[in-house]
């Protein structure tokens, strides 16, 4: 029992780990650039302080202070683009958009 419950552990890891290492394209030339947090701050206003608050700290959606300590900047990616998570629109900023968006998330 304790040998068959190591090796399921010991397979979710690894997939966790292969799994995790699959970046998408977008994802990666995204992670590929340096961003601009005053762009960043500009795209935030514009596109999710409707939302999020024009401080970020939330109204319809939650708050985003502190969120690049709980989410990765691929996660955030993730969030952003896909449209998965209703009522959040899909957005599909250019790469350097969501890089300088991610730099202003990381001053939150």
């Amino acid at each position: 029992m304790v040998v068959a419950t190591i090796f399921v552990v010991l397979l979710l890891l690894l997939f966790s780990i292969v799994t995790s290492q699959r970046v998408e394209p977008y994802a990666r030339d995204v992670l590929s650039l340096s961003g601009n947090s005053l762009q960043g701050q500009a795209i935030f206003q514009m596109n999710c302080a409707g939302c999020h608050g024009v401080q970020a700290d939330g109204r319809v959606g939650p708050s985003l202070l502190a969120v690049s300590s709980r989410k990765s900047k691929v996660s955030i990616i993730h969030q952003v683009t896909s449209g998965q998570t209703p009522p959040m629109p899909q957005f599909q900023p250019s790469p350097q958009e969501m890089a300088d968006l991610l730099s202003y998330l990381e001053t939150l």
